[in-house]
């Protein structure tokens, strides 16, 4: 609820773009604090890249999908994940995990469904000015964006020209659609968990004929349990220096996971949690199995072939690439607002632009373990901020911390566009609650002004 300073005052109007995980919680948490909103969404229901086949053309979802992240970390602290579930909870569930939450919390009917956002310009004066497909024009003291990160394909621009058929994992939605995989050769390209899933399961004897993953490097295949139990609930405490806690989660990983090597693939040229995690139940037995061969990057493809860097050459029927995605706001024309050809947008608590001061985006990492409920923590700082309970810090100290923590990201990952939003979410998390408390301070000091007022007016 709003705090005493909040109360008789205008709040600010505020608009949320999308209604994913990271759209629906963020609502859920302005709709607690009393700050009126209007949330868009393209499609026709929550749940954003968890529902399979959305009709707005975003969901990376395939038929056999299983979340990475056990219920036990991805559920919202105030709305607990089934009992029933899995350990693991299919696509399905999840998407309905959304729907009942926003139905719980009773805030289904301040989404506005049907309405993509397609402009999103901020004035001199700071207010925004917000266009959907559907000719809805609103303005907007301050502007939250949920639009996702995995909607956007990054699909390689290989040299050559082939006359099978080469898709994205977005378009894979099981072995028959969108193309029948049985009998057919098949590279797929790329080790993250997307592709280590559809190679997994289209490298069985009774699918593809032949069945070769390709990639630019190795990767540390990660168990999805430890010692019988979940492995991303078994954590390292608070008072260890997160260094110490990585160096001895590396040596954990090599000394019971074994080389990568052994198992027929390639030396990883990083350690283990030096990349977004892979990890896998199911692929090393499949290699093992010698239902999966590895390949090198793909250096050209020529009619019915595929050639690699180690100047093998495969006469292949599908290219599935499992090559990841661009960031992407093409909502925004100010390209300071926008990530760059290599997905990096220096934010501050990976949320905020220095000197921008009612633009946040929000659920805008690749956090480990979990990303579902990432923009929970983040919208306990937007709410409180709004109703000024807490002040940012000043341009200068955002733009420094927000350039430390790229600077220790770089130190820690491979140089690559998807480790440019790298979060470990546990120590995001403890960060965060510092944060909040001294701008709980910051905001008594200034005596609970509000930051962002509210002037912009409903359209009638």
């Amino acid at each position: 609820m709003a705090a005493p300073s909040a109360q008789n005052r205008e709040l600010p109007r505020v608009c949320v773009i999308g209604a994913g995980p990271s759209g629906i919680t963020a609502a859920k948490r302005l709709a607690e604090y009393g700050i009126p909103f209007d949330c868009y969404e393209a499609s026709d229901e929550v749940g954003g890249n968890w529902y399979y086949k959305n009709p707005n053309g975003m969901s990376a979802c395939y038929q056999s999908l299983h979340i990475d992240t056990s219920k036990f970390r991805l559920q919202f602290e105030d709305f607990p994940a089934p009992e029933e579930w899995p350990d693991f909870p299919h696509h399905s569930q999840l998407h309905q995990y959304f729907k009942d939450y926003v139905d719980h919390f009773g805030i289904r009917d301040r989404i506005i469904f049907g309405h993509k956002v397609i402009g999103a310009e901020r004035a001199a004066d700071g207010l925004w000015t917000v266009t959907t497909d559907q000719g809805r024009v609103e303005t907007y003291d301050a502007l939250l964006v949920a639009n996702g990160h995995h909607w956007d394909p990054n699909i390689p621009d290989y040299p050559g020209e082939f006359d099978g058929t080469l898709i994205h994992s977005h378009a894979y939605n099981d072995p028959f659609d969108p193309i029948d995989m049985r009998g057919k050769r098949v590279v797929v390209v790329g080790m993250g968990n997307s592709g280590l899933d559809i190679a997994s399961e289209l490298s069985q004897k009774f699918l593809a004929d032949k069945l070769w993953v390709s990639a630019r490097r190795g990767v540390w295949v990660l168990p999805k349990y430890v010692g019988g139990k979940v492995g991303d609930t078994q954590v390292v405490p608070p008072w260890m220096p997160p260094k110490l806690a990585l160096k001895l989660k590396q040596r954990f990983v090599v000394k019971n996971r074994g080389r990568m090597e052994d198992y027929g693939l390639p030396k990883p040229d990083h350690l283990p949690f030096e990349a977004h995690p892979s990890a896998s139940e199911e692929f090393l037995h499949r290699v093992g199995c010698g239902d999966i061969d590895f390949k090198p990057a793909i250096s050209r493809l020529d009619g019915r072939f595929v050639q690699f860097a180690d100047g093998s050459r495969e006469e292949v029927d599908v290219v599935v690439c499992a090559t990841g995605y661009h960031i992407s706001f093409p909502f925004f024309t100010d390209p300071a607002l926008r990530t760059d050809a290599n997905n990096r947008l220096t934010l501050w608590r990976q949320m905020a632009l220095p000197g921008i001061d009612n633009l946040f985006y929000l659920g805008l990492a690749q956090a480990m373990p979990t990303l579902v409920n990432f923009a929970e923590q983040q919208s306990k700082l937007v709410a409180a901020y709004l109703t000024g309970n807490y002040r940012l810090p000043s341009q200068a100290d955002m733009a420094a911390d927000a350039a430390r923590v790229e600077a220790e990201r770089a130190a820690r990952y491979y140089n690559s566009p998807r480790h440019t939003i790298q979060a470990d979410f546990d120590i995001y998390v403890r960060e965060q609650a510092k944060e909040l408390a001294e701008g709980a301070r910051r905001a008594a000091a200034a005596g609970h002004a509000l930051p962002v007022p509210g002037r912009a007016v409903a359209r009638v």
